[in-house]
């Protein structure tokens, strides 16, 4: 038998990608997590608790499953069936890696109920959550920890995909205000351009070189280093309050900026920057707002 008997619970948070300019690049953990449990079962069997209670499949259609039997299948083994509960906190379609958590928790509980371990390593894991995801921003934080610098070639095959973890300065702490309804990463994409001029690239790949120097100890340039040019005023139009609430705290000398394809937003607090409580209290009417810590560990067994 090549499954352990009992039960994997893991751990894996949210994250934030973008960062504002470092589109499809940057991502970071945010001290916010789901926690999933599964054992290996005599047919699929899912059950969910908190986000997604009650619109989410329960059966093998579920992502986190089809995560799991994508990791079985990497290493040539298929389970009967399997036992999943998901405790979710993470909100769904608001900018907070949800899909890459649910994602990268069925990788991380696949490879707890192996016996033999050594063909799941974390750059597998990553390689395969990336293949799952599509892109690799949400699924490197989540599965590393910490601020990640991540890509891939699509023009191998597989992709050649690729992850460095960066310093992130540890007084950086953020604020999320996450906006009642939903955006889907699928409609917010359909709204960028094909091209975009020459000189929002340069401009854009200069913040976000700036961006990557900033987070690392020099949080004076945090502002300017998280102007976008890229994506969030193609995608305003879909997320017209968000747009206004990062602009808003832009010109109070917050670094905000939204959070992955939105409509979150994220901004930037603590080393000399404003005060929590002084951003916690611009939060909108029907929104929430929770202060959290960023930069935490990856996803992680809590208990086997």
């Amino acid at each position: 038998m090549p499954f352990i008997d009992g039960e994997v619970v893991v751990d894996v948070p949210a994250t934030s990608a973008n960062l504002g300019p470092g589109f499809d690049a940057l991502g970071l953990a945010l001290d916010y997590v789901d926690t999933l449990r599964a054992s290996i079962g005599e047919r699929f069997k899912v059950t969910v608790e908190g986000e997604g209670e009650g619109r989410l499949p329960h059966g093998d259609r579920h992502l986190v499953v089809r995560a799991m039997q994508r990791a079985f299948e990497h290493v040539g083994v298929e389970a009967p069936g399997v036992r999943l509960h998901c405790v979710n906190r993470i909100p769904h379609s608001r900018g907070m890696g949800s899909s890459s958590a649910a994602i990268v928790g069925g990788l991380a509980l696949a490879r707890g109920l192996l016996r033999d371990r050594s063909a799941l390593d974390n750059d597998v894991l990553f390689a395969l959550a990336n293949e799952l995801e599509g892109h690799p921003d949400n699924v490197a934080p989540a599965i590393f920890g910490g601020f990640t610098i991540s890509g891939q070639d699509k023009r191998v095959e597989p992709a050649d995909v690729w992850v460095l973890q960066a310093d992130l300065d540890p007084q950086l702490s953020a604020v999320v205000f996450i906006p009642p309804n939903p955006l889907s990463t699928k409609t917010a994409r359909r709204l960028l351009p094909a091209k975009v001029p020459h000189g929002e690239a340069a401009a854009n790949a200069g913040r976000a070189a700036l961006l990557v120097a900033a987070l690392q100890g020099n949080p004076q340039h945090l502002l300017r280093a998280t102007e976008d040019f890229l994506h969030q005023d193609y995608r305003a139009s879909a997320m017209p309050e968000s747009a206004d609430l990062m602009k808003h705290l832009r010109a109070m000398g917050v670094p905000a900026f939204i959070s992955g394809a939105g409509p979150t937003v994220l901004a930037l607090v603590g080393s000399g920057l404003p005060e929590v409580a002084h951003v916690l209290g611009r939060c909108p009417e029907g929104w929430r707002a929770l202060a959290l810590g960023i930069g935490g560990e990856g996803v992680r067994v809590v208990q086997t």
